[in-house]
């Protein structure tokens, strides 16, 4: 533990803990029927495992791989009592994670040498894609980062509002029009006005809706390439919000989105509220895009870089 206590602090770890209390807790009563009566991991023990962890939001592809690997484990070592299989699940799962996502960061950073970094976030409504920006806002500025937001969610007025409160609350500067603007005008004036504030970071909130995947394409694709005049590499990262609790839904989420745009990096909130913390296991094995921030609570400093390490303690503490 001595490796948590170096790079985590407390109170961040504690936060962890609660925030996946739910998915540990249904997790773990599941395994414990699952493995009821058995001293030897077998055939049928496997066979639960696998509903355990389809029914805990991994997914059906990355239960398999996790599977097939406990599977030879089992093979190779002839005998494996059940008292060893949460070792055995947290050792795949943190070896699974290591191959498909970065989730190593320690804290909330941007590239060095890319100043303005431009974030532009996408995702459907009512996942928490606003409170998301507003809380990134709110991490750059303590680290002393000049922040800039951009309202190119221009569907609803409410998602105007909604972010104007968040910066407000986080006092940075935010650029705006009316409802039923053109979003990719509203992107463009945010990153002019990011480049003359000398901003370190800017980011544009974007529609949230899903109503057709061609238009969202287009959309999106005239977002970029109208930022791309006034920084020519942006946008630099193109973070998709995702909600925890919606489970398989987000699965979906996450492939109609990979579709549509470039997805670079993701966010999964809300797994506080929820037992379905396992979904980013399964989210990060499949669509190879790193999870880079995890919301666990409602608090302004809930929202954390996805540690994978820290993460699976977490979950298996």
């Amino acid at each position: 533990m001595s490796f948590f206590k170096k790079i985590f602090s407390k109170e961040k770890k504690e936060t962890l803990d609660k925030g996946l209390e739910k998915t540990k807790t249904s997790f773990f009563d599941k395994m414990t029927k699952a493995v009821a009566g058995k001293s030897k991991v077998d055939e049928d023990v496997l066979d639960n495992l696998e509903e355990v962890l389809v029914t805990s939001d991994v997914g059906v592809k990355t239960t398999i791989k996790v599977i097939d690997r406990i599977e030879a484990r089992v093979a190779k070592d002839k005998y494996v009592g059940t008292s060893e299989l949460n070792q055995i699940l947290r050792e795949e799962i943190a070896g699974l994670l290591s191959e498909t996502n970065l989730g190593n960061a320690t804290d909330f950073e941007i590239p060095e040498g890319k100043k303005p970094h431009v974030i532009m976030v996408v995702g459907v409504n009512g996942v928490g894609k606003t409170t998301t920006i507003g809380k990134l806002a709110y991490q750059f500025k303590k680290q002393g980062k000049k922040v800039v937001l951009g309202a190119a969610d221009t569907f609803r007025a409410a998602a105007i509002d909604q972010l104007q409160v968040w910066a407000d609350r986080v006092d940075v500067p935010i650029v705006k029009q009316q409802m039923g603007s053109d979003p990719a005008s509203v992107a463009f004036d945010a990153l002019e006005s990011g480049v003359n504030q000398g901003a370190d970071v800017i980011i544009i909130d974007t529609a949230g809706r899903l109503h057709n995947k061609v238009n969202l394409m287009n959309e999106l694709t005239k977002v970029k390439r109208v930022m791309q005049k006034v920084v020519d590499d942006a946008p630099h990262d193109v973070l998709l919000v995702l909600d925890g609790s919606t489970g398989q839904n987000a699965f979906e989420q996450a492939k109609q989105f990979t579709a549509a745009t470039e997805v670079t990096s993701l966010a999964v909130t809300k797994l506080d509220g929820t037992a379905k913390g396992g979904v980013v296991i399964g989210i990060s094995d499949q669509f190879q895009i790193p999870v880079k921030y995890i919301g666990v609570g409602e608090g302004i400093e809930d929202l954390q870089v996805f540690n994978k390490v820290e993460f699976v303690d977490s979950f298996f503490k």
